[in-house]
C-alpha cells in the first residue's frame, strides 16, 4: 500500500476544493454578504493538506487498491470540509444536516433538507449548485485534467470514479481523456447558460441552474424548483440539457471527430431514447385529464420523466398527486438512470440491458444446453467477466438498498416514503414520493437515517465498489 502517495493525492483534492471555494466567497463578496465561512474553511482546508503535498512522494505507483481507497476517502473528506460553510454561516446549523445536503450536491442527487431556500444567501446556494457541477463528473477526473503529472497508472482513479460497467481511455493519455470530457462538459454548460439567458432568466440563476443540470443534480434556487419561473421556455430548454447529460459523453467525442456512425450503432442510446419516449407518451396519457391542455401535459411529462430517468430531480409539477401508474413509471426510471459515462445516476442503460440479455442467454442455455450463448452490445460479445460484474453489481446494488429501507424505516415513515428516499439516495435521484416528495424533503429523519442515507449516496455515485474497499480490513492489509 502506498500510504504516502494516497495522502498526496487527498491534498491535491483538498487543495482543489480550498480553490473552488474562492468562487462562492466571490459571488458572496459580490452580493455583499458574509465571506468568513468561506474564508475560514479555505484556512481549515489549506492547514490539513499543504503538508501533504509540500514534498512529493518519490514512489509515485498506484495499483487498483490504492485508487479506489483515494477516491472513497476523497469524495467523503471533499463532502466533510464541504460541509462547513452551510454550519459557519448558519443557513444549514446542524453539521449532520450540512453533511447530508453536501453529499447530496456532490453526489449530484439533490436530496434535500432545506425548506426554505430562496432567503439563504446568494454565495452558500452558489457553493451548493457548484458542488453538483463538480460531483457531476467527478472530482479526480477534474484533478486528472488539470495535473500535468497524471500519467498512466491515474487510470486506477478514473475506473474507481466514472460510471458504468466498463471504462476505457478516448485517447492514449488518460490525462487527455479526462481533459476532453470536461471540455466537453463545459462546453455543454456554457451552451446551456447561454441558452437560459435567451429564455429570460436572469443571469445567477441560468447559471447555478446549468450547473445543477449539468451534474444531473437538481438542486434548485427556488422553493417551487423550476415551477417557480412559470417560464415553459426555461422548462423544454432545461429538459433537453437534463436529456443531453443522460448521454454517454464518449458519443459526443464521436461526434467531434467525425464517427457519426458510430453514435448511431450505440444500443445503449436507442434504448435510452426509446424507454424516454414510451415513458413520456404513457405519462402523458394517464396524467392529460389533470391538464387544461395537451400541450401542458406533455410539457410536463417529458420534463419530469427526463429529470427522473437523468437523475436529476428538478420538478415543475408535485408528481406525488400524479394517478398510480405514473408513479410507478416514475419508480421503475429511478432504477434505470441513464447512460454508463454520463453524469447521470441509476443502474445504467448499460446494465439494464446486459441484465436482460444474460437472462435470456441463461433461458437458451436451459433450453439447449449444448448452444452458444453470448451476450451482445452494440454488436461485440461482452466478455463474461463484465457480464458477471454486472451480476454482481445488481446483486450487491439491491442487498445494499434494502438494507438501507430496512435501516431508515425504524423512523416510522411509511413505506413509500422509506422506499423511494433509500432508492432516491442510491441512484443519485433526488426527490421520492410520499414526505421525500417533489415538495417535501428529508429533514424529518433521525441522525442515523440521515448518516444511512448520506453514506447510501456516496455508494451510487462510486458505485458500491470504492466505498467497501475503504471500509474492507482486507484492503488495508499489506500485500
Amino acid at each position: 500500500m502506498n500510504y504516502r502517495m494516497i495522502g498526496y493525492l487527498l491534498g491535491v483534492i483538498l487543495i482543489i476544493e480550498a480553490a473552488l471555494l474562492l468562487l462562492p466567497a466571490a459571488v458572496a463578496l459580490g452580493y455583499g454578504e458574509n465571506v468568513a465561512p468561506f474564508l475560514i474553511t479555505i484556512g481549515i482546508l489549506l492547514v490539513i493538506s499543504l503538508p501533504n503535498i509540500i514534498f512529493k512522494p518519490k514512489n509515485k505507483r498506484i495499483f487498483a487498491r490504492e485508487g479506489f481507497i483515494t477516491v472513497a476517502a476523497g469524495w467523503i473528506l471533499m463532502s466533510l470540509f464541504g460541509a462547513l460553510p452551510f454550519t459557519l454561516d448558519g443557513a444549514i446549523p446542524r453539521y449532520v444536516d450540512a453533511f447530508f445536503e453536501t453529499v447530496s450536491g456532490f453526489t449530484t442527487t439533490g436530496a434535500t433538507i432545506l425548506s426554505e431556500i430562496e432567503s439563504l444567501p446568494r454565495g452558500i446556494l452558489f457553493w451548493r449548485s457548484l458542488t453538483h457541477w463538480i460531483g457531476g463528473m467527478g472530482v479526480l477526473v477534474f484533478m486528472l485534467a488539470i495535473l500535468p503529472s497524471a500519467n498512466g497508472e491515474t487510470m486506477h482513479l478514473m475506473r474507481a470514479e466514472v460510471p458504468g460497467p466498463t471504462k476505457g481511455k478516448l485517447v492514449p493519455k488518460m490525462r487527455h481523456t479526462a481533459l476532453i470530457l470536461y471540455s466537453i462538459y463545459v462546453a455543454l454548460t456554457v451552451i446551456m447558460i447561454f441558452a437560459l439567458l435567451l429564455c429570460k432568466m436572469p443571469i445567477y440563476d441560468a447559471v447555478v441552474t446549468s450547473f445543477a443540470t449539468a451534474g444531473t443534480g437538481g438542486f434548485a434556487v427556488l422553493n417551487n424548483s423550476i415551477a417557480g419561473y412559470n417560464n415553459p421556455a426555461a422548462e423544454w430548454v432545461i429538459a433537453i440539457f437534463m436529456m443531453l447529460f443522460g448521454i454517454n459523453f464518449n458519443l459526443y467525442f464521436f461526434i467531434l471527430i467525425g464517427k457519426i456512425k458510430d453514435v448511431f450503432k450505440s444500443g445503449e442510446l436507442r434504448t435510452y431514447l426509446a424507454i424516454a419516449a414510451v415513458a413520456t407518451i404513457a405519462t402523458t396519457i394517464n396524467i392529460a385529464s389533470t391538464f387544461n391542455n395537451m400541450s401542458d401535459a406533455i410539457r410536463a411529462a417529458f420534463f419530469q420523466v427526463m429529470s427522473i430517468m437523468s437523475t436529476t430531480g428538478f420538478s415543475t409539477v408535485d408528481f406525488n398527486l400524479w394517478p398510480a401508474l405514473s408513479r410507478t413509471i416514475i419508480i421503475i426510471l429511478m432504477f434505470i438512470g441513464a447512460c454508463a459515462g454520463s453524469t447521470a445516476g441509476g443502474l445504467k442503460v448499460s446494465r439494464v440491458i446486459i441484465l436482460f440479455k444474460s437472462i435470456k442467454c441463461e433461458i437458451r442455455r436451459v433450453l439447449r444446453p449444448n448452444s452458444v450463448n453470448v451476450v451482445r452490445l452494440d454488436g461485440d460479445v461482452v466478455p463474461d467477466d463484465t457480464v458477471h460484474s454486472v451480476t454482481r453489481y445488481f446483486t450487491i446494488y439491491m442487498a445494499i438498498f434494502l438494507a438501507s429501507v430496512l435501516i431508515i424505516s425504524v423512523d416510522g415513515f411509511s413505506f413509500e416514503t422509506n422506499f423511494t428516499a433509500a432508492l432516491a439516495c442510491i441512484n443519485n435521484v433526488g426527490p421520492g414520493l410520499g414526505v421525500v416528495g417533489p415538495m417535501g424533503n428529508f429533514l424529518g429523519y433521525s441522525d442515523l437515517s440521515t448518516i444511512i442515507l448520506s453514506l447510501t449516496m456516496l455508494i451510487g455515485r462510486l458505485e458500491i465498489m470504492p466505498m467497501i474497499i475503504l471500509f474492507s480490513p482486507f484492503a488495508w492489509k499489506k500485500r
